[in-house]
């Protein structure tokens, strides 16, 4: 058990390989560590292109982007 909710278990064992499973609730993600890691980075690669994005003159930054969403919902439930 890793905490109170995942289990890990042994689905099969052939010679000198072992098959491991996770049981674990929906809200946890279970990755192998090369796919977590590939993850990781085009996480890091797609922030680091919204840092450039914004840097773009005429492009609004996303708390321009945020705060034009908000006023677009403030007006549409004034309005309704």
């Amino acid at each position: 058990m890793v905490g109170d909710d995942v289990e890990i278990v042994v689905v099969d064992i052939r010679g000198d390989k072992v098959r491991l499973g996770v049981n674990a609730p929906p809200r946890v993600a279970v990755h192998r560590k090369e796919i977590y890691e590939s993850i990781r980075q085009e996480n890091a690669q797609a922030a680091s292109m919204r840092g450039a994005l914004a840097a773009i003159p005429g492009t609004p930054s996303l708390a321009h982007q945020r705060a034009a969403r908000i006023q677009d919902i403030a007006a549409a439930r004034i309005s309704a």
